[in-house]
């Protein structure tokens, strides 16, 4: 039990007490960044478990949600509560106005088309007059001649369908065993 005792690190203060205390002895102008804060915690302890970055990168992450830090430029520094609010880059956001947030609601309308009015008045298409005096669109299909092509009665045509004729199955004869 002796052994456990000399080989256990001393007790470590909380992560967030270590940070604002490594903010306030770096004491720089415009805050101090993730690596500064982690040399100063590292020289000042000396022996920290193997997931510090992870936790300090946690807890300062934490502590900006919570608002007990402000990162400006990559750079955490405490909150002062007479400093004037930073902005960042770009456009400052519009004031918004509670009366103007307000939605309008109108009434629903139904999906799909809406119903024909029974009683509109009805158009009717004035026809195009041809001025050829042809149909218009293809020509009909004219009726084969039932003579064949030299006129005779005797040869019949017919005719074939499109695409390959079906196989002809011969006719299936009985053989007959003779005793």
């Amino acid at each position: 039990m002796a052994t456990e005792e000399v080989n256990m690190p001393p007790t470590l203060p909380p992560y967030p007490q270590m940070i604002l205390s490594a903010i306030e002895a770096l004491n720089e102008a415009n805050g101090s960044n993730k690596t500064s804060i982690s040399k100063h915690i590292e020289s000042k302890y000396g022996q920290l478990p193997a997931e510090h970055t992870t936790l300090l990168s946690h807890h300062l992450n934490r502590m900006k949600e919570t608002g007990e830090l402000v990162l400006w430029k990559n750079n955490y520094m405490k909150l002062d509560p007479n400093a004037p609010p930073r902005r960042g880059r770009g456009r400052p956001p519009k004031p918004k106005n509670p009366l103007a947030q307000l939605p309008v609601l109108a009434p629903a309308r139904p999906r799909g088309r809406p119903p024909k009015d029974p009683n509109a008045p009805k158009r009717v298409k004035p026809k195009v007059a041809t001025e050829s005096g042809k149909p218009r669109g293809r020509p009909r299909k004219m009726a084969r001649p039932s003579g064949g092509i030299s006129g005779s009665t005797t040869a019949t045509v017919t005719g074939r369908g499109r695409g390959r004729p079906p196989k002809v199955k011969p006719p299936l004869t009985e053989v007959s065993v003779e005793q």
